[in-house]
């Protein structure tokens, strides 16, 4: 890895990564990476890699709030549901600054698939929820749907 100023440049057999902070022109703090292939210096299409991490983990929290809602019984105990409403928030910032970026329907689904796949699994882990091969069978098929917005999303 070679790193210049702002600029750190990952060789290998992949597209190498630019990866750009501060002081950089708008689009490219959008979207947080640009690659480009290696001995060519024209730019391939973005990488989006920002917008994917931050939906990634505000579908992570959206997992969170929904199974804190389990112990807010109704929002009627404080902690829980400062916690679940904090999680609420943040999972729905994330999810606006990732929609800047890619479709609104990819973004919005992958969000949605991510929490409820996410929710299912935990919710028959963790809170004893029963563990059929029709739910596993179905939480497989939300995470290859999820997989399909993403492989076709262009981004």
């Amino acid at each position: 890895m070679r790193v210049e100023g702002l600029v750190a440049e990952v060789t290998g057999p992949f597209p190498c990564l630019l990866l750009r902070w501060w002081g950089t022109p708008d689009e490219t703090r959008r979207t947080g990476l640009m690659t480009r292939r290696r001995n060519r210096s024209a730019l391939v299409p973005e990488v989006p890699v920002m917008a994917w991490v931050l939906l990634l983990v505000a579908g992570l929290l959206e997992v969170g709030w929904s199974i804190g809602m389990k112990f807010t019984e109704g929002f009627t105990r404080l902690w829980p549901s400062v916690f679940t409403g904090a999680g609420i928030v943040a999972s729905m910032v994330l999810l606006s600054y990732a929609a800047k970026t890619l479709p609104i329907g990819t973004a919005y689904g992958v969000w949605v698939g991510i929490g409820a796949a996410g929710a299912a699994v935990l919710g028959m882990a963790v809170l004893g929820e029963p563990v059929t091969a029709a739910r596993i069978f179905f939480i497989c098929l939300l995470l290859v749907a999820v997989v399909g917005l993403k492989a076709t999303s262009g981004h």
